[in-house]
């Protein structure tokens, strides 16, 4: 069982030396953990900050093209090094690395396609009462327009069995998290939650 890390990364020199200390390297019914990022086209120094980190796998974007079509890059390659399970982070941090294992495990147990992590944002101190209206927003839309029901919709901390990753097809330039849940429950993926 082979687990890839994806990380999208766009000017995150300082954030991502944090981001990959936390994912962890060994996790139980896996046999192997990579980590990846997708460089969007920084100008700062994050491909050299990857490289001596001892990142796996460094695929560039020639120029900025964009967080959804960077995820998308970053699936494309996932599935060509051959992930059984594909987990979508933040390069700033924003996530627990350590949450990985708790988040692949319906995975694991053969009980979801896709999990998505939900971060509580209604407890989240420096989310704006408009931030908060339109994630929940976001999550009712996604419940009423393809039947998905989780709570944090926008979260980008996710896993993808590889079936569930070879039927993503993400069209838009700009986010990808509903679209990708939209289509997960048109196609009748069977998507959880964890809480993180």
């Amino acid at each position: 069982m082979k687990l890839i890390v994806q990380i999208p990364c766009y000017n995150e020199e300082h954030t991502l030396p944090d981001t990959y200390r936390d994912i962890p390297r060994k996790i139980e019914g896996v046999d192997t953990v990579e980590i990846m990022i997708i460089d969007d086209g920084s100008t700062d120094h994050t491909v050299e900050v990857a490289k001596s980190l001892g990142v796996d796998h460094i695929i560039r974007n020639k120029n900025n093209r964009g967080l959804a079509r960077t995820f998308r890059k970053g699936i494309d390659e996932c599935l060509k090094l051959g992930a059984d399970i594909i987990v979508n982070t933040d390069g700033d941090n924003q996530y627990a690395g350590w949450d990985i294992p708790k988040l692949i495990q319906p995975i694991l147990d053969e009980k979801a396609d896709v999990v998505v992590g939900d971060r509580k944002t209604q407890n989240i101190e420096h989310f704006s009462p408009v931030k908060k209206l339109l994630q929940r927003l976001g999550s009712y839309v996604v419940k009423k327009v393809s039947g998905v029901q989780v709570p944090d919709a926008v979260s980008g901390f996710r896993a993808y069995s590889r079936e569930a990753a070879l039927q993503l097809n993400i069209i838009s330039p700009f986010s990808y998290t509903i679209e990708a849940l939209i289509q997960s429950g048109k196609k009748h993926m069977a998507v959880s939650h964890v809480l993180r």
